[in-house]
């Protein structure tokens, strides 16, 4: 197959990596454990862990769990957020020889019951945060996990009798709950250190990560993800971006990890790739909470930044975030959801850094396309297809389209999920016959390499005939100096099959429908031109920040 794509990889970037460098993920860790002993792997709330403790911490979860008689290969649910146990959890459960469950903390009971019965999870590790949903979620259960119950102060020395104080009795946010037969997080780190971890042999084929998909066509699907897929990943990131981190001399460089980790973004980008380095993860739990979020990378200059557009927004309509020293700061990793102009130019003028745009999904462990990290500025695209990766885009039929022509993108590569969990029809719907995964996004691929999105086949509005994609007319939206956000969807409409809708987030109050108007006409077509407009507070919006185009097509409730 031609691959215009490697002309325009940055110098020193292979045409391909080699998988077998790490027989399993757990080789990854173990590699980090030896290497990096003394560097800090995790912060959080101003608590620091190891790798050493993460080395001891994780055996410890590891012995536990092994202790409990569970197969090789088995589930092994996680329900929190951004926390000092995730990365402990993770590495415990894989070394242990069994397969990580990826769970929302904000996951409804309905989701929840669907989720760990799909998986057929054995055993559950959850922050009491979220014990009442576990708790309506178990009479729904067909078979009853072992159920871990933590605190967000489990890890936190002293301090952590304060958070969880505070949380308890003074903003009342944790709901009651009560489980029966549950062992506490740190029960088992006392019983794991008298118990020995038996060495698992794992190799590339067996499965480390079943992680869902956000439901977007359907019933939520677990990919599954072999130690294969993501050592394949970790390496192909390691690939485009080892000379950028090569300039920063710093040992421990900072990966802040405001994405949830249980989302694949934030995973694969802030807690694999970051131990394979030796770096320290910035462990954000709340991102919402922008003011302490900035004091976080006040306190800590971030070397790493993978953001969504949405958050890279919010942190650039916050005062303090210019006052953030960003002199160590390597690469701004924008993913997720398209990265507007308007937000990547103030990005950069703020950092001096570009948002370097890349493009996943679940089913790809994420990292499929990624633009060199030498850019100079926004690309607008969403990168070049990553070593060892072939990507095409098709027309519906399943031929090549013509170069430059929108069609959808099909990926090929060692990172590539196995398939649905116990989902073979979707999995071989989502297959093209010569083994490409169908992604369901629109792209177009120039004559360098460098593909575009165009948009979700599914959030395409036909307006009369003509091809509407929202992120255009969203993009036009941002540059407004008034529009703090928007989503544009298309709606019914008698005249033209379907007409544009866009939903508006006013920076400046003073903002009126014809103003706006006035400015989508100057910059758009009339087809693609919204024929209404709807201001409000705020959009719905995924727990990773993308705006959930297809809640704005449902009734608002009242």
């Amino acid at each position: 197959m031609h691959q215009p794509w490697l002309a325009s990889y940055q110098e020193g970037v292979p045409a391909t990596i080699n998988v077998n460098e790490y027989s399993s993920v757990v080789r990854i860790f173990e590699e980090a454990f030896e290497k990096f002993g003394d560097n800090i792997s995790a912060t959080n709330m101003g608590k620091h862990l190891t790798y050493k403790q993460l080395d001891q911490h994780s055996k410890q979860v590891g012995a536990w769990l092994q202790q409990l008689g569970l197969n090789k290969g088995d589930r092994v649910a996680i329900m929190m957020p951004n926390c000092l146990q995730y990365t402990i959890l993770v590495a415990g459960i894989l070394r242990a020889g069994y397969c990580v469950v990826n769970v929302n903390p904000l996951y409804t009971p309905t989701e929840l019951i669907h989720q760990l019965n799909d998986s057929n999870a054995k055993a559950i590790f959850v922050l009491e945060n979220f014990g009442a949903t576990l708790q309506k979620s178990l009479p729904d259960l067909k078979i009853m996990p072992h159920i871990v119950v933590s605190t967000l102060g489990d890890l936190l020395g002293l301090k952590g009798h304060v958070v969880n104080f505070v949380l308890r009795h003074v903003k009342k946010i944790i709901p009651e709950w009560s489980l029966e037969r549950t062992t506490s997080f740190k029960a088992v780190l006392a019983a794991g250190e008298k118990l020995a971890l038996t060495p698992i042999h794992l190799n590339h084929e067996d499965l480390a990560f079943l992680q869902y998909t956000g439901g977007t066509t359907g019933v939520s699907k677990g990919a599954t993800l072999t130690h294969g897929n993501i050592i394949a990943n970790v390496l192909q990131v390691d690939a485009f971006c080892t000379r950028a981190l090569d300039k920063d001399k710093d040992a421990n460089p900072v990966f802040v990890a405001a994405l949830p980790l249980y989302h694949i973004f934030g995973l694969t980008a802030c807690a694999l790739y970051c131990t394979h380095l030796g770096g320290r993860q910035l462990l954000i739990t709340n991102p919402r909470d922008i003011p302490a979020f900035i004091k976080d990378l006040t306190n800590y200059p971030p070397t790493i930044l993978p953001a969504v557009n949405t958050l890279f927004n919010a942190l650039l309509n916050h005062p303090d975030f210019e006052k953030v020293n960003f002199s160590k700061l390597r690469v701004a990793l924008g993913g997720g959801m398209a990265v507007q102009k308007a937000v990547a130019d103030r990005f950069q003028k703020v950092t001096g850094i570009p948002i370097c745009e890349a493009y996943g999904l679940s089913e790809t462990s994420p990292g499929a396309l990624f633009n060199p990290v030498n850019i100079k500025s926004y690309t607008g695209q969403a990168g070049l297809p990553l070593p060892s990766t072939l990507v095409k885009i098709i027309n519906d039929d399943g031929s090549d389209a013509a170069l430059g022509a929108p069609g959808e993108i099909a990926i090929s590569g060692p990172q590539v999920m196995r398939g649905y969990w116990n989902r073979d029809d979707e999995t071989a719907k989502a297959m093209t016959p010569d083994g490409y995964f169908k992604t369901g996004d629109v792209g177009i691929m120039n004559e360098a390499g460098f593909v575009k999105i165009v948009d979700r086949k599914k959030n395409m509005i036909l307006v009369s005939g003509f091809n509407v994609y929202p992120n255009e007319i969203e993009d036009v939206a941002a540059r407004h100096p008034k529009v703090l956000e928007s989503a544009a969807i298309g709606l019914e409409d008698e005249h033209s099959g379907e007409a544009v809708k866009l939903f508006v987030v006013k920076k400046d109050g003073s903002l009126t429908e014809a103003e706006l108007m006035a400015f989508m006409r100057e910059h758009l077509t009339g087809y693609k031109r919204p024929k209404s407009i709807e201001f409000r507070a705020d959009l719905p919006k995924s727990n990773v920040g993308k705006i959930l185009h297809k809640d704005l097509r449902e009734p608002k409730k009242a």
